[in-house]
């Protein structure tokens, strides 16, 4: 939100541009919970990761309702799961479930594929405002959607990195 927000006075004056966010399929039965953004009363890393993926889809669908979608577009994206370094420092049974379930993950390049087709790609040449997943638009979960959530969302970030004019 905060590096997006920062840059963005480049990126508008780099137009045609775009900007592609990760977000996840984890983000499916997430929900903002306002009361505790930053799950601080009871952290949970599953409910915190789904959440900020949640955010992400939020942050995205936003900030392309704000930008002129012929100079800048913004989407999302869901790598599926991939085989990374990812969650490896969550004790050495969680590791354990992680290398079995590792075998039938994505390569990352495999990952990484629909990322540089949003980034480079003609076919999606102002498309904006989208989730995309193996390099296919596909509706993420309802909430994602939610306007007010995403406004409410997006003025509480700007607050919380001091964000001037948000």
């Amino acid at each position: 939100f905060l590096l997006t927000n920062l840059l963005l006075p480049i990126i508008k004056s780099s137009a045609p541009a775009r900007i592609v966010n990760v977000s996840s399929g984890a983000h499916r039965g997430a929900k903002i919970d306002f009361d505790d953004l930053e799950c601080r009363r009871s952290y949970n890393g599953w409910k915190a990761y789904a959440q900020s993926k949640l955010a992400n889809l939020l942050f995205t669908y936003e900030l392309a309702r704000r930008l002129d979608a012929a100079e800048v577009t913004v989407n999302a994206m869901h790598p599926g799961f991939v085989n990374t370094r990812f969650a490896k420092n969550n004790g050495w049974l969680y590791n354990v479930g992680l290398s079995i379930v590792h075998l039938f993950a994505r390569k990352p390049e495999d990952g990484a594929r629909t990322v540089v087709y949003l980034a480079v790609s003609p076919e999606v040449a102002g498309v904006t405002g989208k989730y995309f997943f193996d390099e296919q638009v596909e509706l993420s979960a309802p909430a994602s959607y939610d306007e007010e959530t995403s406004r409410r969302l997006w003025q509480i970030s700007a607050q919380m990195v001091n964000l001037e004019g948000e």
